[in-house]
This record gives C-alpha cells, sequence and structure tokens, in this order.
C-alpha cells in the first residue's frame, strides 16, 4: 500500500533502510539484506526510511527514491554552533525512553528527550529498566510518573523477564519502537531480551560513576517476534532540540494552561500583577524546577531560531548579490557596440 501510493522512475524493489553507515546504506528486501551505495543526490536516508530500488549505479542496485516519512526523530546536531537537524530515525511509532534505576534520574534529560519524542509525530513511552536491581524503584517510577505529563510508563528487569510483554503490548503490529537513552541504560540487554537471542553485546556499567561503555555504535533495525522491529541508537548524552514547538506544546501542556489564566495576553510571568505562573510557583502547586527547564528549553529553541533566520538571511543576500551580479553582466554586453 505505502509503495502504490508512492511510485518511482526508475524504482523497482521496495525496501526499508536496516542501517546507515559512513558510504554504504544496508537495505532490506523481500528478497533479503542487500548493500548499496550511499545516494549522491536527492534526500538523505535515514534508518527505517522506506526507500525504491533500481538499476542506477552502472547497473547495480542504488536507491531510486526515498518515500515521505510519517514520523521523524531529530535532534540539533552536537556542535553548539550549529543549526541543522541530525535525523536519529524515521517512520517510527513508538519512542521509548529509557530510564534506569541505578542512577539518579536527571530530570532536565527526562523533559528534554519526552519533548522530541512528542515532536517526532510518534508516541512516546517511559521504559524503567534494570528494576531488579535497586529497592528505589517504586520510587523513581512515582517520579517519572509525575513528570512525564500523561505519558505511559512500563517498569522492566531484562534479566528477569519482567515487564517484556507489557512493553510489546504497546507496539502495533508491525510497528517500529526506537530506544532512546544514556549510555549503560541498559538497552542492549533489553534489546536481547525483546527478541529472545543475543543481538547485542553488552558492558558493564563503571561503578564510579553509573556510566557505560557505548555497546551500540550504529543506529540499526532489529526484527522483534510477531513482526514489529527494534530501532536501537547509541547512548545519547545530550538531546539538543530541533524546532519543537509541537513537542514543548504537549510536554508543558499544564504550563499552557496557566498562560491562559493571566491577566495578560502577553504577560512576561514575572512581575505583571495577577500572574497565574507566579502564583502557582508561590502556592508550590507549580515545581520551580520544573519552570525553569521550561524556560532553559524555550531560551534553546529562540536561539536556535535566531540562528536558522540569521543562515536564512546570509543566503537571501548571496542570492541577491549572484542576480546582481549576472544583471550586470548583461547589461554590460548589451552596451558593448556590435562588430560589423
Amino acid at each position: 500500500m505505502r509503495f502504490r501510493a508512492h511510485p518511482a522512475g526508475g524504482g523497482q524493489t521496495p525496501g526499508r533502510v536496516v542501517r546507515v553507515d559512513r558510504n554504504r546504506l544496508l537495505v532490506a528486501t523481500a528478497d533479503g539484506q542487500m548493500s548499496v551505495p550511499y545516494p549522491s543526490a536527492g534526500p538523505v536516508p535515514a534508518t527505517g526510511d522506506w526507500v525504491w530500488l533500481g538499476p542506477i549505479h552502472a547497473g547495480g542496485p542504488g536507491v531510486a527514491a526515498v518515500l515521505p516519512r510519517t514520523s521523524e526523530l531529530s535532534r540539533k546536531r552536537a556542535f553548539e554552533a550549529s543549526s541543522d537537524a541530525q535525523v536519529l530515525g524515521a517512520n517510527i511509532d513508538v519512542v521509548g525512553v529509557v530510564v534506569p534505576v541505578d542512577r539518579p534520574l536527571t530530570h532536565n534529560r527526562l523533559e528534554r528527550t519526552l519533548v522530541a519524542a512528542w515532536d517526532s509525530g510518534a508516541v512516546p513511552l517511559v521504559i524503567i529498566t534494570k528494576a531488579d536491581l535497586s529497592d528505589l524503584a517504586d520510587d523513581v517510577v512515582g517520579k517519572v510518573i509525575l513528570q512525564a505529563a500523561g505519558v505511559d510508563v512500563v517498569t522492566t528487569s531484562a534479566e528477569q523477564g519482567d515487564g517484556l510483554d507489557e512493553l510489546l503490548a504497546h507496539v502495533p503490529p508491525g510497528g517500529t519502537l526506537v530506544l532512546l537513552g544514556p549510555s549503560g541504560a541498559g538497552k542492549s540487554t533489553l534489546i536481547n531480551a525483546l527478541a529472545g537471542h543475543e543481538v547485542q553485546s553488552t558492558g558493564e556499567v563503571r561503578a564510579a560513576d553509573g556510566k557505560g561503555r557505548h555497546t551500540t555504535t550504529s543506529r540499526e533495525l532489529v526484527p522483534l517476534p510477531g513482526g514489529a522491529v527494534l530501532m536501537d541508537t547509541p547512548g545519547v548524552r545530550g538531546f539538543g532540540l530541533f524546532d519543537a514547538d509541537d513537542g514543548m506544546g504537549e510536554m508543558f501542556a499544564d504550563l499552557a494552561e496557566l498562560f491562559r489564566q493571566c491577566r495578560f495576553s502577553d504577560c512576561a510571568h514575572d512581575r505583571e500583577p495577577d500572574c497565574a505562573v507566579r502564583t502557582a510557583l508561590d502556592d508550590g502547586s507549580l515545581d520551580p524546577r520544573r519552570w525553569a527547564s521550561y524556560l532553559k528549553l524555550q531560551r534553546e529553541l529562540a536561539a536556535l531560531n535566531r540562528r536558522h533566520d540569521a543562515a536564512a538571511r546570509r543566503a537571501y543576500q548571496r542570492e541577491w548579490h549572484q542576480k546582481v551580479a549576472v544583471a550586470a553582466r548583461t547589461q554590460r554586453a548589451g552596451d558593448r557596440p556590435r562588430k560589423r
């Protein structure tokens, strides 16, 4: 159905991108997996993309077209000066945000990742891991439920096999689940338990700081029993937001409701009279940490938008100067006397 709706010239074989390497793509088709060259032009494929393959590289198979995405999980590229998006995965149904119980809960990281999950177009799901390793699991789950703003929370123990069926019940038949979380969060162990065999190597977590080695080095689709697939990602140290207005609205819907209760529609929530936000902060119904996290994320998005605007202005100026130069050359050519 998906490919019939989007035919492509030169496209002969439908497939899905399983993994993106530096200059090759691993694509799954009905006949198995094949490695094809990274396309030199056109849309940049990501893990999870549906693609048409055709004989476009000296008679060999290559990507003829990338189908439109139903969802896209992106983050701002790691270096601070960039305003570009890095696509982590495409056509995802459920974004599983992995929270291990054997280390302190990082509230800002959880909120930031959930904002990106909401903004992707997929359904967020918080997955508590390593519940068998700590007697604080119930406390962590309680804190996450309060912070996750209506997102379902599943508690798992991959070692004991607990919570796996409940987790898979959140993934639609034939759907795609992606796992996001820091290194050492137990993603690889969880994948092995869900797949029913070892498909990912696992590493020890350092006792000194609770961090683990990056046992996953690339994003790759892993088939699960029942037809669903799982996308593992390398441990994500940071999650710079990228154009996440929709995600902010979902994650901080309670604040949006407070904004509507302020006397002034342009309230800065600072010293204005009858400010619902200041009232909630004073009476304790709004957590100051949550308000500070919201302000920090908004500043980050505003800075990103300014960089986008600056890049757009520079591109416009370059285009304008090129047009002026072309017009000047044309004018000079027209002013030259014609030879008889």
